[in-house]
């Protein structure tokens, strides 16, 4: 292999960990706002737990995370506009990403 291809491997490579941390950032993110609107809800423990699931997993249905907006904002019955869900959203992702790559410390 030339130092080209191994330079090469290397990009891909980071890009794939690159991504994948994203990915896990923006899942935990999710969780986050799962559990924050569960706690709007009233919800607690193992059913706050589960109503989290459902919103990391309304994520997969679009591209961008509006269907996640979407299912909060209904889920809220206006408790809370979809601007603020999206605040919330943006003020957890930073946090979201701060935990994941300490776990992969």
């Amino acid at each position: 292999m030339t130092t080209f291809d191994d330079r090469e491997q290397a990009y891909e490579a980071k890009f794939a960990h690159d991504e994948e941390m994203q990915f896990k950032a923006q899942a935990r993110c999710n969780k986050m706002l799962g559990l924050w609107a569960a706690a709007q809800m009233g919800k607690s423990g193992n059913t706050a737990e589960d109503y989290a699931k459902t919103i990391v997993a309304a994520d997969i249905e679009e591209a961008d995370h509006e269907d996640v907006v979407r299912k909060v904002t209904a889920d809220l019955q206006g408790r809370v506009t979809s601007e603020e869900i999206r605040q919330k959203r943006a003020a957890l992702l930073p946090e979201a990403k701060r935990q994941i790559f300490s776990e992969t410390d």
